[in-house]
């Protein structure tokens, strides 16, 4: 008796579950929402954001102090994106370093407007991972770099 090998089970991806293996269940649906959703919440994030400026601008904190602000903000939410397009195309590195790993939350805090755009122009194309995931369930397992 030879044991049937069966394809590996498809990994969930957020927001869509493994809808993305077959594009069926409402996932052109779930991609459009992402899209809007994503961006939505970005341009609030964005407006938020100005409201805390506008809160130094009133407290009159001083030029230094709000460049640094913005600077920080701006850098951060430049390496969140990057960071999550990222990890949409490919796996982290085993060996990075556990000091990045562990101030990545922070970033990515901070940087949350680069982390809702990243979302939401990576739905535009496919679910946020997909290619990934597709790349990794046809060829039997979990690719690493």
């Amino acid at each position: 008796m030879s044991a049937e090998r069966r394809p590996p089970a498809p990994e969930p991806i957020r927001f869509f579950g493994t809808t993305w293996v077959e594009h069926g269940g409402g996932y052109a649906l779930r991609r459009a929402g992402v899209a809007v959703g994503g961006l939505a919440a970005a341009v609030a994030g964005a407006l938020l954001l100005r409201l805390g400026y506008e809160g130094l601008a009133i407290a009159k904190v001083g030029g230094l102090v709000n460049v640094l602000v913005v600077g920080a903000v701006t850098i951060c939410t430049a390496l969140a994106f990057r960071r999550t397009w990222e990890g949409f195309v490919r796996r982290p590195d085993p060996g990075r370093d556990e000091s990045a790993e562990r101030s990545a939350p922070g970033l990515m805090a901070i940087g949350f407007v680069g982390v809702l755009l990243a979302w939401s122009l990576r739905a535009l194309q496919e679910a946020p991972g997909e290619g990934l995931h597709r790349r990794e369930y046809e060829g039997g397992g979990r690719e690493h770099p």
